[in-house]
């Protein structure tokens, strides 16, 4: 067996220094007179629709407007002609959600705009209307508009329309089918609201509309929680302020199935293993590993508490402190955890709002404990086209913490249809979300459907959670008892991932890509995305840090600081003249979100490029990735998410494995690279540095082991080879936790 390496070495970055060239009609089409005339209308009676709207007049000037695209749109084909007065349209994007037509996904996006963005719109377009007119016959097709030759003849003096501008309007004119006010949905259950950004205070607009309102009814700056009431009344009178709703706020369950017995069996006294904090139901302080665990509960749930509201919580956490004992056909090799449990729930419904300001004051002030499980989720469905506002939250809260959220994937209750989608807060994108999975690595009869914004894969892997062919014993206050559910799934990857953080010292960026990458194997793809996720995690952490002898795998990690961040600098090891290795790499971060967004939810895009280093000078990517912008064989937003996993914050490249595989050639310089290349979804400028990890493996196609050239000729060249011994660094853990008294 080989260990796995830790690679430092030093990446280079640099700025985009491309300019984008004159506006492009797509292949095939055409724009007419007709078009600018359609948009021309909608957008003259959106400037009548708003100047009576006297609800929001007294607060703000400002009007919303909704594009809907034709297609998902990419950056480069949102509108950059109509509503561009002063700031460029995608900064005054407040929106984005999906509409889906003839089974295909367009976007719909929504601008905060004034008077004055409209007036110019109706302007710029009457010009283009008079250049097609005068110049095209009342049309103009790709061919003719792309190749531009007819373009520069035009002496746009005599319209009194720039010739960029006249360019950018006719392009959006082919990708906006029309322009319409923000439509909400209407229903009596709606409680937990976000407002679209208009510039004003929450709490002020829905004032001024009736709505009286206090500030301990928001979860944050625009999202309030409002009675079926005060909905109706806001949908009344400003339904076009309503960006997002979430029915029946307090639907959160314990999510698991079980029976019990009395057994207890014996644990000995903690020492120095890490802590992994659990925020469940309330826990039972009289099992047998109560010693390993740091209990809080909230007073105000345990005056009127029963005894199924310890179970849930109980259980889980005896799986995290003891679970190997309990299960030894799951032993993973990772010792045994101390657990600081938060009980914030009861059996049944429980409020959002409670919840999310105990995980915020959990977090706060225990910023020692690096992961944390959430086996909690909404039996209600999240919506296709926002974030729930729990799983937003605590997005912000793994931002800002450093800290990284195991949360279960929620359970299809017996007699549910199976393609009911999963709960909140199993949407969130920065989590590890966990399936279950049965012994035979299938999905378990109670998995929903994941899938989260109609792209991102959730869950993100599985485990094992028990089903009704082999259930998983966990223990509650009566004994041990036999349980399944995605609850008991979630505990065995928060086990191995603190493991991988505190024991092994990994960042939560190597270790999340480590996890994902083992869950993946050698596939390219997953088989089964919409309900195991990425893949099921093996069993024994051992088989993670260590590979087959005929296997090199080596971790990185790194920080985006610009457009493209890169290393051409790695001296993969020669046959001859040849490469004779199989590779595939797993890329992990942690992007910021904007839940205003809609379905543009992450604000950063890490598009990977890991191959050998051409003559030219660029990277031979072994997916054959063609997203840089001036690459000859640009492809659209779709094939981009599709086949690239484009705004996805996993990145999976793989080689099929083949026995007929011929070895690589040698370009000139010998050397494989490594590209990050970094878009910035809002393109305001601010961009951050952004730390991702990245896991490689090399597999030699004749079987040799090939490490220690590996290790060779990589120090040759300056990097720092570190192997992750497993016992060496838990002895280096065990040692730095070792309390010192000072005589």
């Amino acid at each position: 067996m080989n260990q796995v390496l830790s690679l430092k070495g030093h990446f280079e970055h640099r700025k985009n220094r491309g300019r984008p060239g004159a506006p492009n009609l797509p292949k095939n089409a055409t724009v007419t007179v007709v078009k600018l005339e359609s948009l021309i209308r909608e957008l003259t009676a959106l400037k009548e629709y708003w100047k009576k709207q006297s609800e929001l007049r007294q607060f703000t000037t400002k009007w919303l407007i909704s594009a809907y695209y034709i297609k998902i749109a990419a950056k480069s084909n949102r509108i950059a002609g109509f509503l561009s007065t002063g700031k460029q349209p995608n900064q005054k994007i407040v929106g984005a959600k999906f509409d889906k037509r003839q089974g295909k996904n367009r976007h719909v996006i929504t601008y905060l705009v004034d008077e004055r963005d409209v007036d110019a719109s109706i302007r710029h377009a009457q010009g283009a209307i008079e250049v097609l007119q005068k110049e095209f016959g009342g049309q103009v097709t790709t061919d003719v508009f792309n190749k531009g030759e007819q373009i520069k003849k035009i002496n746009f003096k005599n319209y009194q329309l720039a010739k960029s501008m006249f360019q950018k309007v006719i392009v959006d004119a082919w990708y906006v089918e029309k322009f319409d006010v923000p439509v909400a949905k209407s229903t009596k259950n709606e409680q937990l609201v976000t407002l679209y950004d208009v510039g004003v205070n929450s709490e002020e607009l829905l004032r001024g509309l009736g709505i009286a309102v206090t500030s301990t009814e928001f979860l944050n700056e625009r999202t309030v929680k409002l009675t079926p009431a005060e909905y109706a009344l806001l949908y009344q009178k400003a339904p076009y302020l309503i960006a997002m709703s979430v029915t029946d706020l307090s639907e959160f369950h314990p999510q698991d199935f079980g029976i019990g017995s009395n057994e207890q069996p014996t644990i000995p006294s903690p020492q120095n293993e890490p802590t992994i904090g659990v925020i469940d139901t309330l826990f039972k302080n009289d099992v047998y590993f109560k010693e390993w665990v740091t209990v809080e509960n909230d007073p105000g749930l345990i005056q009127f508490a029963s005894d199924d509201d310890f179970k849930h919580g109980t259980e889980v956490t005896s799986i995290i402190v003891d679970g190997p004992s309990l299960n030894p056909e799951l032993d993973d090799g990772c010792g045994r955890f101390q657990v600081k449990h938060f009980g914030v729930a009861v059996n049944g419904k429980n409020s959002t709002f409670l919840l999310i300001q105990a995980i915020q004051r959990a977090v706060k002030t225990n910023p020692e404990i690096k992961v944390w499980n959430l086996s909690l989720g909404s039996d209600l469905e999240i919506d296709e086209n926002f974030i729930s506002p729990e799983a937003a939250l605590l997005d912000q809260i793994q931002i800002e913490n450093n800290v990284t959220f195991v949360i279960s994937a929620t359970n299809r209750r017996q007699g549910e249809d199976e393609e009911k989608r999963i709960g909140a807060p199993a949407d969130s994108i920065n989590a590890l979300v966990v399936g279950s999975v049965n012994q035979k690595n299938q999905a378990a009869s109670y998995a929903r459907k994941g899938g989260v914004l109609s792209f991102f894969i959730k869950p993100d892997l599985s485990y094992y959670g028990g089903d009704k062919d082999q259930r998983l014993k966990a223990v509650n206050g009566k004994g041990i008892a036999e349980v399944e559910g995605t609850s008991f799934a979630a505990p065995w990857i928060a086990r191995k991932l603190a493991y991988l953080i505190q024991v092994m010292g990994l960042s939560r960026e190597v270790a999340k890509a480590l996890l994902v990458d083992a869950a993946y194997g050698w596939q390219d793809k997953p088989a089964d995305p919409d309900r195991i996720g990425n893949g099921v995690v093996p069993r024994k952490i051992s088989d993670i840090l260590e590979t087959s002898s005929d296997e090199i795998r080596f971790v990185l990690q790194g920080t985006s600081e610009s457009w493209d961040t890169y290393n051409y600098g790695l001296p993969i090891p020669l046959t001859g003249n040849h490469y004779t290795f199989f590779a595939r790499a797993t890329l992990c971060y942690f992007p910021d979100c904007e839940r205003n967004q809609g379905v543009d939810y992450t604000n950063t895009e890490l598009d990977l490029y890991f191959g050998r280093v051409k003559d030219s000078g660029t990277i031979d990517s072994i997916d054959k990735n063609k997203q840089v912008d001036d690459h000859p064989d640009y492809i659209n937003e779709e094939d981009a998410r599709d086949h690239f996993r484009k705004w996805d914050t996993v990145k999976h490249i793989a080689q099929p494995l083949k026995k007929s595989a011929r070895p690589k050639k040698v370009y000139g310089s010998k050397l494989w690279g490594i590209s990050i290349k970094s878009k910035d979804r809002l393109g305001n400028g601010e961009r951050k540095p952004l730390t991702f990890g990245l896991v490689v493996t090399l597999k030699e196609m004749n079987g040799e082991n090939r490490i220690e050239d590996f290790i060779q000729q990589f120090s040759i060249r300056g990097w720092m080879v570190d192997r992750i011994d497993i016992q060496q660094r838990v002895e280096i853990y065990n040692q730095a936790e070792q309390e010192i008294e000072w005589e």
